[in-house]
């Protein structure tokens, strides 16, 4: 999946996440004679486990060292092995061949729902569930539940209500970064008049469409409305999908807002929308993720100088914040999964891994102050910050027909819509009619 991969490059200031072989690693524990060695406190001596990640490169080497810090504090050996950028078509015939990994790493919530359908997940022991109450909002919790069980634990997240810019088309235009959305359209038209397109849609992803819409969706009609429409329990024709939609079109309906035009829009990929802005200079903003960051350095902009971003505007009364993730289950019962998900949702575990590039916390106990540069550290505060406001990637909630599947559903309409932003009605009642073939 398209938005699968770009989560896969999420990555800190000048990271560059590099491929890798799908060869499995295996981290061991210290040396006896080291001071982490110490047999005190060594209860999974013995104990040999395997956890399955999409995880490549930087991310790969990065967790394989929050492993380690396990394998140290437990004596427990774990390998990892990569799953490739299809995580249920790894886990698929494993799950049939009875031969599970101990600990799968979820990049959607959707996952567990199908999973736990299967019988293929372990519920969370009460000390794991003790750990997520401690340091994890409900809404957190909720997110790793199915039929009233908790099974996974919400570890890696991917902060998406971001609009990142090039600080010199700011300054050619005389603009400052805007704070709400009518500041946004005014800005966005006074960098047009300057002669520089203000937005490169990345519209050929589909998923940085229904990225934008759950930020306008978020901030216009308010977590309560989120949350039912991301489980179909208001229909796509409700009014306040329409207004979410009436707002994009005030800025996607202006062709010289958009780069290219629609129809070129439509033909620009993630990443190469982030070129267009900091590599080619052709765009003043894009609207993504806090992995624009990789590109952008990539592209040759130094991120805090001519790559910078400021949080997606409030279009309505809340001030959206939209999480990505990744979610961490157990697949077989057994002591030692149990005891890599406890020590995953805890506050030493999310310090372990927050002291890395690339990484980002709704472990709301972990601490803004452990992330290794100033533009995590904001980042890491926000989520934060917006406490119950919080909510996570509405397309990936939903079933993949509908939220996950290039061509179709979700994807498909909204990049109809940024061809005709004029049609709200029509755009609705697609919308409407795709998510209850999904959720039929």
């Amino acid at each position: 999946m398209q938005k699968a991969r770009a989560a896969a490059v999420l990555a800190g200031l000048a990271v560059a996440v590099a491929a890798c072989g799908n060869a499995p690693t295996t981290t061991q524990p210290a040396a006896s004679g080291s001071a982490s060695a110490t047999t005190a406190g060594k209860t999974l001596q013995g104990v040999k486990l395997e956890v399955a990640a999409k995880w490549t490169g930087e991310e790969q080497k990065n967790f394989e060292q929050v492993l380690k810090a396990f394998s140290d504090k437990t004596g427990a050996t774990v390998t990892y092995a990569s799953t490739g950028e299809d995580t249920g078509a790894y886990l698929g015939p494993r799950i049939q061949g009875g031969s599970p990994p101990d600990v799968a790493i979820l990049p959607q919530p959707g996952l567990v729902q199908q999973y736990a359908k299967q019988n293929a997940l372990k519920p969370l022991t009460d000390e794991v569930t003790k750990e997520i109450d401690t340091n994890y909002t409900p809404y957190w919790k909720e997110l790793g539940s199915a039929d009233g069980k908790s099974y996974g634990v919400l570890i890696k997240a991917a902060h998406k209500s971001l609009i990142w810019y090039r600080s010199q088309a700011f300054d050619d235009a005389g603009v400052q970064a805007p704070t709400n959305w009518d500041e946004l359209v005014k800005a966005s038209q006074t960098i047009a008049d300057s002669g520089t397109a203000p937005f490169s849609f990345c519209g050929a992803s589909g998923w940085t469409l229904t990225d934008l819409f759950e930020n306008v969706y978020l901030s216009t009609a308010g977590p309560e409305n989120y949350d039912k429409l991301s489980k179909h329990e208001i229909p796509w024709t409700d009014p306040s999908v329409a207004t979410a939609l009436e707002k994009i079109a005030q800025i996607a309906g202006k062709k010289e807002f958009v780069l290219d035009g629609s129809s070129g829009a439509l033909q620009t990929d993630f990443p190469t929308c982030v070129t267009k802005v900091f590599g080619q200079k052709k765009a003043a903003m894009v609207i993504e993720a806090d992995f624009v960051a990789t590109q952008a350095t990539q592209d040759g902009a130094k991120v805090g100088e001519e790559a910078k971003y400021f949080p997606f505007p409030k279009a309505g009364d809340t001030a959206p914040v939209v999480l990505g993730g990744d979610v961490a289950v157990a697949m077989k019962d057994s002591p030692g999964a149990m005891a890599l998900l406890q020590f995953l949702a805890s506050k030493e575990g999310g310090e372990i891994w927050a002291k890395l590039p690339g990484y980002l916390s709704p472990n709301k106990n972990v601490s803004p102050d452990n992330y290794p540069d100033p533009l995590t550290k904001a980042l890491g505060q926000t989520i934060i910050s917006a406490g119950d406001a919080v909510r996570y990637d509405m397309s990936d909630l939903a079933p993949s027909a509908f939220g996950g599947t290039d061509g179709k559903g979700e994807w498909k309409v909204l990049q109809d819509f940024l061809r005709t932003p004029t049609d709200v009605k029509g755009a609705q009642s697609k919308l409407e009619d795709e998510a209850k073939k999904a959720w039929k």
